[in-house]
């Protein structure tokens, strides 16, 4: 089954560029990466398609040194034309599996620049930081995430409404039509395997094996993310446990009623985020740019796919009867959902969204997200409550050198003025869940139309 996903764009660029890069593609386990280059593949007059983890494919790097001698033998074995005859794909699947491959990339790049290179490995994420002879400035990078609501509306086939939806402000029948999709989408998430089997057979009652095949995966993998066996254990105990903390900020001492310390956590949670099955999201007191992370604060917990984590949770089928998703587990989970849309667009560069926090004596809040913008830095609130409960986000509006906040609702999109308690003039642009990945275009539009207020 063939899917379009926004990476496609980035693919064809990198494909075109006179400054073209051996590409690395990123990302946890099962997200799609040798999928989305098979698909990809298709566009070429040549390809060639190693899997490292075969001892056959892997005899190419290490019964030869350099890269001339390695593009020789593949194409005689495999009967292709030389590459500077025809445009030609070598795509490098589990390219960890053989030390050295990596290092490669460099030879790639400068000696045959003609070859267009792709590699990826599924534990690739938690192994480059400790390749030696890396090449730097060599190769270039894409991210590779679960599927968001963009491209889990497109695989379903509402490109009608996909349209609707890049018109700003989003129309009423648009709004209800993108609620009720996202509420599917936020019950099921976006791995790969879970939307094909959804677009297929359109019956969520049949997901659970899937679901459960696929956190198994990750729990086997343990060994292969720790560093030793104190931390293999580690690790299975954080999987098992860490699912109930989203809706809280944690501490790595004792985590999970266990007798593990803040180190041994700390380190485990740490792999876990190299391998993007677990992120830890660190706070920043920032309202000004540049946006510094204060790693001494406690981190809250981002888990790869609200899919999964729903599943790991026990909660899909009392969410199949909630209205508003903003108040399920907590009010947890719609949190977990944008930040996740927010990191889904980060394809060429990675970086982690941060939360806000303000701790001081009698003064605590706690603002959901922060997004950069031209120099600002935007506060948002994820949550269904009224206006004058967003004690959080007056806080930040009353110490920021600009006016603007959202708030992402059940609602529909609105614009308005307020005023903090202590009397700080705002405007608040309200914004339905569905919308995260558009986010940008938003604020373009609200900064805009605020200054007709």
């Amino acid at each position: 089954m063939v899917f379009d996903r926004l990476l496609n764009h980035e693919l064809e660029q990198w494909k075109r560029s006179s400054s073209r890069k051996p590409l690395i593609l990123r990302g946890a386990r099962q997200v799609g990466k040798t999928t989305l280059v098979q698909q990809f593949a298709q566009s070429y007059q040549q390809y060639i398609y190693l899997n490292l983890e075969k001892k056959a494919h892997a005899a190419f790097f290490q019964d030869y040194s350099d890269v001339e001698s390695i593009l020789e033998a593949l194409f005689l074995t495999y009967q292709l034309n030389e590459v500077q005859n025809k445009q030609t794909l070598l795509f490098i699947d589990e390219i960890q599996e053989v030390s050295g491959a990596i290092a490669l990339l460099r030879y790639f790049y400068e000696d045959i620049p003609s070859l267009h290179v792709i590699v990826a490995g599924s534990l690739l994420e938690h192994t480059l930081s400790d390749v030696p002879s890396f090449p730097v400035g060599r190769v270039q990078y894409l991210y590779i995430f679960p599927f968001n609501f963009q491209e889990y509306l497109n695989a379903n086939q509402m490109t009608g409404l996909l349209d609707k939806l890049k018109e700003i402000p989003v129309s009423t029948p648009a709004h209800h039509v993108a609620m009720d999709w996202f509420h599917q989408y936020a019950l099921t998430g976006g791995m790969p395997e879970i939307v094909a089997h959804l677009v297929e057979h359109k019956k969520i009652n049949q997901l659970t094996p899937i679901y459960e095949s696929i956190w198994t995966s990750y729990r086997d993998d343990v060994s292969k993310y720790a560093k030793n066996r104190t931390e293999e254990k580690v690790i299975k105990h954080l999987l098992q446990t860490a699912p109930p903390f989203i809706d809280q900020r944690i501490s790595f001492h004792n985590f999970g009623n266990s007798n593990y310390r803040s180190r041994e956590v700390s380190e485990s949670f740490r792999s876990l985020d190299d391998a993007k099955v677990i992120q830890l999201i660190y706070p920043t007191t920032s309202v000004n740019m540049p946006i510094i992370t204060d790693y001494k604060k406690s981190p809250r917990l981002q888990f790869l796919d609200t899919g999964l984590l729903n599943y790991s949770l026990g909660i899909q089928a009392q969410l199949l009867e909630v209205d508003d998703l903003g108040t399920s587990f907590k009010g947890a989970l719609i949190p977990h959902l944008i930040t996740q849309e927010l990191i889904s667009l980060q394809q060429t560069a990675f970086n982690k969204p941060s939360f806000w926090v303000r701790q001081k004596k009698g003064a605590q809040a706690e603002v959901d997200l922060v997004y950069p913008y031209k120099g600002m830095v935007i506060p948002i609130e994820i949550k269904s409550g009224k206006v004058g409960k967003l004690r959080s986000l007056h806080q930040f509006v009353d110490q920021a050198p600009h006016p603007y906040a959202i708030r992402m609702y059940a609602g529909e999109f609105n614009i308005e003025q307020h005023q903090t308690p202590a009397g700080t003039p705002f405007y608040l642009m309200n914004l339905p869940y569905y919308l995260s990945t558009y986010l940008k275009e938003y604020i373009d539009y609200f900064i805009q139309q605020s200054q007709n207020y």
